[in-house]
């Protein structure tokens, strides 16, 4: 339930990426067909002062920054869909060594500097980092908004499985992109 007590960010997990391993080109399919939620919601985001926070996989560039992590992973399937999601200049980005946004970051630091007490969490994969970030978000006591149609793994039934494993073990909200807008907007006129 979007809640205009709640302060949330919203997190988008390992976007910016190369989708050069097995069964990359599933995810990069996959992911295509979020995108459009993954904008919408964004652009939502921004206009109600939301901050974005981008937390991405460095691929093993211990000296990554956006720059770098954006040139790494640019290739000919990658590039329409980074094209579409890449940060802003007023938007976060960390970047994670391992699965979860929260492990070896400040995200933590981040999200409570910024008084945030809700997340919202985009990006792939959704049954590893989005999940394993979602996870943690639960071990710190967030709120988690998790909206189905803004995640995206390998295949469906990972996707279906994750989702169900996040609302059931995590309390998480995983309605749907223009779902959770409408319930925001009504929420900002009461």
């Amino acid at each position: 339930m979007a809640e205009l007590s709640k302060k949330y960010a919203l997190l988008i997990v390992d976007l910016i990426n190369d989708f050069d391993f097995p069964r990359g080109d599933l995810l990069a399919a996959n992911t295509t067909d979020i995108c459009s939620s993954v904008v919408k919601l964004k652009k939502f985001c921004k206009q109600q002062q939301i901050p974005v926070i981008y937390v991405n996989d460095h691929y093993g560039l211990w000296k990554a920054d956006l720059n770098t992590v954006m040139g790494h992973a640019v290739n000919d399937r990658s590039e329409p869909i980074i094209q579409q999601i890449k940060p802003e200049p007023d938007d976060y980005f960390l970047i994670k060594p391992k699965h979860s946004g929260f492990y070896g970051t400040a995200l933590n630091t981040l999200l409570r500097q910024l008084d945030v007490d809700s997340v919202i969490i985009t990006g792939v994969a959704g049954n590893i980092c989005v999940f394993f970030t979602a996870n943690d978000a639960y071990m710190r006591e967030y709120s988690i908004y998790v909206p189905r149609d803004a995640i995206a793994s390998e295949t469906e039934k990972d996707n279906h499985y994750a989702l169900e494993m996040m609302q059931t073990v995590l309390s998480a909200d995983t309605r749907k992109v223009d779902e959770f807008i409408d319930e925001y907007g009504q929420n900002t006129f009461r």
